[in-house]
């Protein structure tokens, strides 16, 4: 049971049988409520952080703490899997006409369940993302310059008809899966924003790749730590919080 416009895991509540069902509903006060399904004995809980056209998919783990959520996991996901957490992400977005957004999913035998795609201002921030915070800063400024240097514009239009055109249709479920994955490039101008960021911000990653690995990010590490935690755990997560950055800018340099 959740609140319809709760956040935070805030009011969420686990039901196994009718009493849990009346005394949760029954401490929800007037708060609106809705039940949702639990996915049992699943595999993997992913969640994926879309910034534009950008998808990064994760391994999450809700009930670690904040600095152990995300684990630095490359191929826990096969590639078919893998496409379907990023299309449902994107899809997701550009129906809503969301640029900035996580989207959760649990796979289990092969079957992905999206659980929580309203995260419209996810966090991002160091001491969360860690070794993905690079990324993310990184996408952030290659949307934030495709979107000033092209003139592109929120559209609050929703323009749903096509979406449902397709829901509505007799497709399999790849085939729609597919199809709505076209509008969602469309909406993101996919192809576009690729020969900008390849053209126009050639030298960016590099430039990005050398801001991480230098001593002023370093500087902004130990401050954000320091204002982040108490005094007896500063040492223990500035260390923790370098050698994951360490590890991004490593993988970086091997990547490039």
């Amino acid at each position: 049971m959740k609140p319809y416009d709760g956040g935070a895991w805030v009011g969420v509540s686990r039901i196994r049988d009718e009493k849990e069902l009346i005394e949760a509903y029954d401490e929800s006060g007037q708060r609106l409520m809705h039940l949702q399904a639990s996915v049992e004995g699943f595999d993997v809980f992913a969640r994926s952080l879309s910034i534009g056209a950008e998808t990064m998919v994760m391994r999450f783990s809700p009930d670690r703490p904040q600095h152990d959520r995300y684990s630095v996991a490359h191929d826990f996901l096969d590639a078919v899997t893998g496409e379907e957490v990023v299309t449902i992400g994107k899809v997701v977005n550009a129906f809503f006409k969301w640029e900035f957004n996580s989207c959760e999913t649990l796979v289990r035998g092969g079957e992905v369940h999206p659980i929580d795609y309203a995260n419209a201002c996810p966090d991002v921030s160091l001491t969360s993302l860690h070794y993905y915070f690079p990324w993310a800063m990184t996408s952030l400024v290659k949307w934030s310059l495709f979107c000033t240097a092209t003139g592109r514009t929120p559209r609050v239009d929703l323009d749903t008809r096509r979406w449902y055109d397709v829901a509505d249709s007799d497709r399999s479920y790849g085939e729609k899966l597919g199809a709505y994955r076209a509008l969602a490039d469309e909406y993101f101008e996919t192809d576009r924003y690729a020969e900008f960021a390849a053209s126009e911000l050639k030298d960016l990653d590099a430039v990005a790749h050398e801001y991480f690995g230098s001593r002023d990010f370093d500087d902004l590490l130990v401050e954000t730590v320091r204002a982040t935690f108490p005094a007896h755990e500063q040492d223990q997560f500035v260390a923790h919080y370098r050698g994951l950055v360490g590890a991004w800018v490593a993988d970086a340099a091997v990547a490039r």
